[in-house]
């Protein structure tokens, strides 16, 4: 079951109404991405969290780089979602996003996105990363593979140049 489906995880009809406009804004960007500068298509990616940039390199050299917020980390392994506002490994300037949704949890009662851990599927760490792009007026999410993780950012412009083809 999803972890944004439970009684006592999201009643209030408004609040599902915010995250499924969070997630259908996402797909529209995610989109809008993919047409303009291919992204997806992404040879390899790399993430500076002392920087907070993200960097995505492209088989023809092309190079998209951009700031970051991190959302949190999906553990594949256990199916959990670590938040991002409490996460060992992510700097206190990297949390911001990821903070204002722990806010709008609490002020919507909605524990999924209060809870430092929470047990879920890889849709509902979309819908935790959606929401935090819509709060923090990003300009969309980036989920990279890390071993057993899945790493949700949301990440600002996107600045691209070319360079030697990989």
């Amino acid at each position: 079951m999803s972890a944004l489906k439970t009684p006592a995880v999201a009643t209030d009809r408004t609040a599902m109404e915010f995250i499924e406009a969070a997630k259908h804004g996402l797909m529209q960007q995610t989109s809008a991405h993919a047409t303009t500068w291919h992204l997806g298509e992404e040879d390899r990616w790399s993430a500076d969290l002392d920087d907070g940039t993200i960097t995505l390199h492209f088989k023809n050299g092309m190079v998209a780089s951009a700031s970051i917020q991190v959302v949190g980390t999906y553990n594949m392994s256990d199916g959990t979602f670590l938040w991002g506002w409490d996460h060992p490994s992510v700097p206190e300037n990297l949390r911001h996003h990821a903070q204002l949704v722990q806010a709008w949890g609490d002020e919507n009662k909605i524990t999924a996105f209060t809870t430092r851990t929470v047990q879920c599927s890889e849709d509902d760490a979309w819908a935790f990363a959606a929401v935090a792009n819509r709060l923090g007026n990003a300009n969309g999410v980036y989920r990279g593979p890390d071993g057993t993780a899945l790493v949700f950012m949301t990440f600002g412009e996107i600045q691209l140049k070319t360079s030697d083809p990989c």
